[in-house]
């Protein structure tokens, strides 16, 4: 029995430092300790899926893939990035062979598919782009509307904090402008408050399956009144290596306008986002809220949004009632009419907040007034004047954690925002090398308690092409952070927000204690 506990210690241990996905506590059956603190290890592997970029033929999209540096990392590894090519199947009943061109600018591929000889007669593509080594980032591009989801995985050295970004430019068109995602961990459970099944919107929930096995998948829309009446949104099957993008308004004939997705996995795992195309704001993705919590922070709100919309779900069937504040870049204050807003369990509730930041770096903060009850969040953020609007989405997010990291910055066109809800906290901001040359640099902050602070990253010395930004997390209260890059395309207004919540590049492995005879009592 002795042998037996011991080699399900060690067999756990080694799969927590191979996935990241687990951490272990060992048994305390006599109240003393029986293990060492719990050391961090770097994972070994890391799998990430981006959905399918744009249906628009004037559509230009990059790729980005960064690792920051980790001690005690593999020495060596591998990380690629390939086409879901498998054909899939929407909720219209058409079938979509998304094998695009690409053009990988590391010099590798040309990205082009083409027909495999091996088993099965799937289709082979090749990297949309090849990394390069920790610490540098890489880039590949496509163009048009054909190009496909794209499938990760990174192992070794490269596995701990891998980053993925998909930046796409539309000139023009339902949903132009900058629309950008980091590419993400496949899971079983996600919730998108802030989307839409109105007339002027055109959204779609883009599921990406990167196992072997068919993943079955349920879609639950909840509005202002509740669930709303679907058809076709349960038991949707997604096949291996494949992406389905559903189009909301096939699922229901109500027409709402804040809208709560529920994407619920009954078997495999999938990678999900919305994609959110309106036909005068632009479009942009809408990623997955944080888990649902008490207590949820929205970093990162531009100082010249012109409109902010925030809408809540609370899952279970109790209500929840929200203290909504901002963190100002001089501490908390309350939005005037605004002080509080009730969600009712499994109902989607909404609230304008106008130009709430008032030219100041802001966070929103929503906390329970009374018992906490779980609830999920967004806003959708507006910039611009009159034709020239643009918008884009952010999420409740999880804090920096010990660390995290946002890909494809570019030359005077990214803004970080730090805050501090709770407490005084310190971070450091490291800029990498630029993906075509150029050297590291890197700031430290102090941020005050309830407060929100725009930075303009330090500038890495003699930046040439994209960069990395990393936040680690030096000391005090937790830190939320959130990446605004705007266009660089004088013809192509557009922006876009993307949170940096901890990158889990390392899992908790506790030391037995070399005393191990408690583990035969």
């Amino acid at each position: 029995m002795n042998r037996t506990t011991l080699s399900l210690i060690a067999g756990v241990a080694a799969l927590a430092a191979v996935t990241g996905f687990a951490t272990l506590d060992a048994p305390d059956t006599s109240g003393a300790d029986t293990a060492k603190a719990a050391a961090r290890l770097p994972v070994e592997r890391t799998g990430l899926v981006c959905p399918a970029p744009s249906a628009s033929d004037l559509a230009e999209t990059a790729y980005t893939s960064f690792t920051p540096v980790t001690k005690s990392a593999a020495a060596k590894g591998t990380a690629h990035l390939t086409a879901a090519t498998e054909e899939s199947t929407d909720a219209t009943g058409k079938t979509d062979d998304k094998a695009g061109k690409t053009d990988g600018k590391d010099g590798k591929t040309d990205g082009k598919t083409g027909k495999s000889k091996e088993k099965g007669g799937k289709t082979a593509a090749k990297p949309v782009l090849a990394p390069k080594a920790p610490g540098t980032p890489a880039t590949g591009t496509t163009s048009g509307g054909t190009t496909p989801a794209y499938l990760g995985t990174a192992e070794g050295a490269y596995a701990p904090g891998w980053t993925l970004q998909e930046t796409t430019e539309v000139a023009a068109g339902t949903g132009r402008g900058l629309l950008g995602v980091n590419c993400t961990a496949p899971d079983t459970e996600f919730w998108f408050p802030g989307a839409s099944t109105a007339a002027d919107r055109t959204d779609y929930v883009h599921l990406t399956n990167p196992d072997d096995s068919a993943a079955v998948v349920d879609i639950e829309l909840y509005g202002p009144d509740g669930a709303l009446q679907t058809t076709v949104g349960e038991g949707i099957t997604v096949p291996p290596h494949a992406s389905d993008p559903i189009l909301l308004s096939t699922l229901t004939a109500e027409k709402q306008d804040a809208v709560t997705v529920h994407v619920n996995v009954r078997s495999g795992r999938v990678g999900a986002a919305v994609q959110a195309l309106d036909d005068k704001l632009g479009g942009d993705w809408l990623a997955p809220a944080g888990d649902p919590a008490g207590s949820l922070v929205i970093p990162g709100i531009p100082k010249d949004a012109v409109s902010v919309r925030l809408v809540a779900f609370a899952p279970g069937n109790a209500d929840a009632d929200l203290k909504v504040q901002l963190a100002s870049s001089t501490g908390l204050i309350t939005p005037a009419g605004h002080e509080t807003l009730h969600v009712k369990g499994k109902m989607s509730a909404s609230v304008d907040l106008g130009d709430v930041t008032r030219g100041e770096a802001g966070s929103l903060v929503l906390t329970p007034t009374d018992d906490a009850v779980p609830v999920v969040a967004a806003v959708r953020v507006v910039r611009g004047k009159g034709d020239d609007q643009e918008s884009a989405f952010i999420p409740a997010t999880a804090d920096v954690g010990t660390r995290a990291s946002v890909a494809d910055n570019r030359a005077k066109a990214a803004t970080l925002s730090l805050t501090a809800p709770t407490g005084t906290a310190q971070v450091k901001v490291t800029s990498s090398a630029g993906s075509e040359g150029g050297a590291t640099a890197s700031q430290t902050y102090t941020l005050k308690p309830g407060t929100t602070q725009d930075v303009v990253p330090p500038a890495p010395q003699g930046l040439k092409g994209t960069y990395a930004i990393t936040v680690e997390h030096v000391s005090g209260a937790p830190v939320y952070a959130a990446r605004t890059l705007l266009s660089t395309d004088k013809d192509t207004p557009g922006f876009t927000i993307q949170t940096l919540p901890d990158d889990r590049g390392t899992v908790s492995v506790p030391e037995a204690d070399e005393n191990l005879d408690v583990l035969q009592r």
